[in-house]
């Protein structure tokens, strides 16, 4: 057992986990009528989506890899296509099936494109869908939460001896109290990079840290207390 390495990578892991979170699109409840960009859902549960379908292409990887780069590369890719799928499909239903474009509510221009936003934005709305600059955004927000829910997957199957099981089911119990955080620091809707509420990120990483620390540690002491990681 690595005790070093364990804290270390399951701490890297929950820091991606917020930091993805926090470049989703979520759109909530406004979303699920059009009225806000971003898919309709709330944080944990987007992010836990994308964490998931992350673990099942990293853990596919681990069985006939011990590269840790690969593995949690393997989990990046799964999460991100498992977002970009979704986001895809939103806006074919927003577009197709509501008759509204998608665009941002939250700035005038595309940060990415320079396309004109506001003319296109339904009165009395939060913008709609995913346009370029969100679609972006929740790329990456898959990408780096999947890479950090590998790396703790990873860490927990190859350094603190668990099962394959024993270890996804510990990297989404390390996961969701991160998705939670980055949750209450987001307090409603969030577009991703762009959005005036990135800025709050620093406080979510802070607590992200504290709270990873501590599972870390926790990993640490019940790889000790069970035979081998398999109890």
């Amino acid at each position: 057992m690595e005790p070093i390495l364990i804290i270390l990578w399951v701490v890297v892991g929950g820091l991606l986990a917020s930091l993805g979170a926090h470049l989703l699109p979520v759109g909530g409840a406004p979303a699920a009528m059009g009225t806000a960009t971003g898919i309709a859902t709330g944080t944990v549960q987007i992010m836990l989506g994308a964490a998931m379908t992350g673990l099942f292409t990293a853990a596919s990887a681990a069985t006939f890899t011990d590269s840790l780069l690969l593995v949690a590369l393997s989990g990046a890719i799964g999460a991100t296509v498992m977002i970009c799928v979704v986001m895809l499909m939103a806006n074919i239903l927003y577009t197709f099936g509501c008759g509204i474009v998608p665009v941002s509510g939250r700035v005038d221009v595309d940060p990415l494109t320079k396309e004109p936003q506001a003319p296109y934005k339904t009165p009395q709305t939060d913008g709609h869908g995913v346009p370029n600059c969100v679609y972006v955004s929740g790329m990456l927000g898959g990408f780096v939460g999947g890479f950090g829910g590998a790396l703790m997957y990873f860490a927990l199957l190859n350094y603190a001896d668990f099962t394959a099981g024993t270890a996804a089911i510990g990297s989404l119990s390390i996961f969701v109290p991160n998705a939670i955080i980055a949750a209450y620091n987001i307090r409603g809707t969030i577009e991703g990079f762009h959005d005036p509420k990135f800025k709050r990120l620093p406080f979510a990483m802070v607590t992200s840290l504290v709270v990873s620390l501590l599972c870390g540690i926790l990993v640490v002491i019940a790889s000790y207390l069970t035979v081998g990681g398999t109890m």
